[in-house]
């Protein structure tokens, strides 16, 4: 890995403190790139500028420019030459993905006529120029090639840990506006390793979307499944009792709580909320289940709907309690989702409307990518060591009996 030390002059750190702030941060991080590319110019070399070495691989061959545009304006930087074997470098990689994808979504939306002067202004201010519609389209193909070779690459191992969730975007089709859903697999791998396992738009979440978002999955090779969680959607309890039938579902217990407090008078609602959560880190479902029993007799005059909500829901937020305790936390919400939603919602505020699906898919699919680089790079949910004691217990046999109870109780 490249050493690199970045200094700033005194007249560098006045700009970045008084009113031009935004052509200095342009200006440093100008300088920031330029400096990464001959930290890795010099890595590859194996020698700095005019260093004698019987390390170095090859020599330098001057340098060419290449402009980069980024959310704080147009940069130039010079990207070093190499006389023998080309230069190769990651400054572009992140660019070329996520930003091109922003940048073609908005340009297609101008080339189709359904732009607004804000969208206008914002292709301006991020591409520095207009973009011609044989741009526009062989970017789109490129990153399309991408994002499906993604989303349909095979799923290697066991997978025991799955998320799924929906999220909803605007998109014109057929000269009207409407909501499609952006369903996401979310999974642990019996590695402990974090990964976006797939994603699909669909017109809206149902029995059958979910049904054949959960059947793409297996068919791609999904299995090793020990847990599904989600929310309490009927479409996504459907899906894994017929795909998964040996699957246990645990239902979210962020949304389960919000479910039953939304149900009870204002003034209750904190109350119920903190008890909840003592219930959910109970050490056993024998303590949960008398802990339930207490809410629900403190609070059935006040709050009778809520109390229902908790008596009817309250087995299948548990089943998390099969596990080891030290994995309990970590499985019984979906709150890993929620926050992916949250980054696609941000990405996808300054387009306001999707031209079309196509679109969508490609600009939410580079942010996936990027994000499932990210999340990899995290610590392990788990070691193989502790996959390993789990799965020679008896606790897949008790996810399966949990299962085969949720079967019943949907029939």
């Amino acid at each position: 890995m490249a050493q690199l030390n970045i200094t700033l002059n005194q007249e560098e750190i006045l700009q970045l403190l008084c009113n031009d702030r935004d052509e200095a941060f342009r200006q440093l991080l100008q300088n920031s790139l330029n400096s990464i590319l001959k930290a890795e110019s010099a890595e590859q070399l194996r020698a700095e500028p005019y260093e004698r070495s019987e390390e170095r691989t090859d020599s330098r061959n001057g340098s060419r420019d290449r402009d980069l545009t980024t959310r704080i304006g147009k940069i130039t930087l010079r990207v070093p030459r190499h006389r023998n074997q080309p230069f190769k470098t990651m400054v572009f990689e992140n660019y070329s993905r996520s930003e091109a994808a922003l940048i073609a979504c908005m340009a297609e939306m101008v080339i189709n006529g359904v732009s607004t002067r804000k969208v206008s202004q914002v292709v301006e201010t991020i591409c520095g120029e207009t973009c011609s519609k044989s741009t526009v389209s062989d970017l789109c193909k490129d990153l399309d090639g991408k994002v499906n070779e993604f989303r349909n690459r095979p799923l290697e191992g066991n997978y025991p840990f799955l998320e799924v969730d929906a999220t909803y975007f605007k998109v014109r089709e057929n000269h009207r506006i409407i909501s499609k859903a952006f369903m996401i697999a979310y999974g642990v791998n019996e590695r402990g390793l974090r990964e976006i396992l797939g994603f699909s738009v669909s017109h809206a979440e149902n029995k059958e979307t979910w049904n054949d978002f959960l059947a793409s999955l297996k068919a791609r090779g999904l299995k090793g499944l020990l847990m599904v969680t989600s929310d309490a959607h009927e479409g996504i309890r459907d899906a894994v009792t017929r795909v998964f039938p040996d699957v246990p579902w645990q239902r979210c217990q962020f949304h389960f709580s919000r479910n039953i407090s939304d149900k009870a008078p204002k003034k209750y609602q904190a109350g119920i909320r903190a008890e909840l959560n003592g219930m959910f880190n109970s050490k056993d479902i024998r303590e949960a289940r008398q802990k339930r029993d207490a809410i629900i007799e403190e609070y059935q005059d006040a709050a009778a709907s809520a109390m229902a909500c908790l008596e009817e829901g309250f087995e299948d937020s548990m089943t998390v309690m099969a596990l080891p305790e030290q994995l309990r936390k970590y499985f019984r919400t979906s709150n890993h989702i929620e926050r992916l939603n949250k980054e696609l919602k941000r990405r996808s505020n300054v387009i306001g409307i999707f031209p079309n699906e196509s679109s969508l898919l490609r600009l939410m699919g580079a942010v996936l990518i990027e994000r499932n680089e990210v999340i990899q790079l995290q610590p392990v949910a788990f070691s193989r060591k502790t996959y390993t004691a789990l799965i020679s217990s008896d606790v897949p046999g008790q996810l399966v009996v949990i299962a085969r109870q949720q079967l019943l109780q949907a029939a």
